[in-house]
């Protein structure tokens, strides 16, 4: 699998914020999102049996396999593997304990999942409504970060006016950002 990184760390969004996780960060996408915080050119082969290990050497059993999009390159042998211990954050779905979906595409291509995260900038949320409505999920909206300050203002403004007006949403901060960690 070509993996981008391997860290510990805090989960910094979601429902699972604060709690201590193990991240595995794919390389690779096809969606090729303008607020991606993943550099796809950098990567290293690793073999099922090599993330296993390196997984192990972290006293957390939350693993968070993440990237750009995971399943891309995710097997269920590595899912068996890690069952019991494993978040997901992608929008396709395995066989898996907690699948958060952040769609960036319509429609979503899961029978399942857990949670679902908006990265909002503002957008028509009727599809994402709907997702919510049909899977009775738990619902984050997280303002987007452009690296911009004024723009990241707005979009934290606009999505506290949205989860106001529709309560069945919660604010999801990038808390490893705030506190500035990974």
């Amino acid at each position: 699998m070509k993996v981008n990184e391997i860290f510990y760390s805090l989960q910094g969004e979601g429902v699972f914020t604060g709690t201590a996780a193990i991240f595995v960060r794919l390389a690779g996408c096809n969606l090729h999102c303008d607020f991606c915080d993943t550099k796809h050119e950098d990567y290293t082969i690793f073999t099922e049996e090599e993330i296993v290990k390196a997984i192990s050497d972290y006293p957390a059993k939350h693993v968070v396999i993440t990237g750009g999009e995971p399943t891309l390159q995710l097997t269920h042998s590595l899912v068996d593997r890690l069952h019991g211990s494993i978040a997901l954050d992608t929008d396709l779905e395995r066989s898996i304990d907690w699948i958060t979906c952040s769609p960036k595409t319509i429609p979503v291509k899961i029978q399942r999942m857990n949670e679902i995260k908006v990265v909002y900038q503002g957008q028509d949320m009727e599809p994402y409504e709907k997702i919510a409505t049909a899977y009775e999920c738990f619902c984050s909206l997280q303002p987007c970060d452009v690296n911009d300050e004024i723009k990241n203002e707005n979009n934290l403004t606009a999505a506290i006016e949205y989860i106001k007006s529709h309560p069945r949403w919660r604010l999801s901060l990038q808390t490893h950002k705030i506190i500035n960690i990974r």
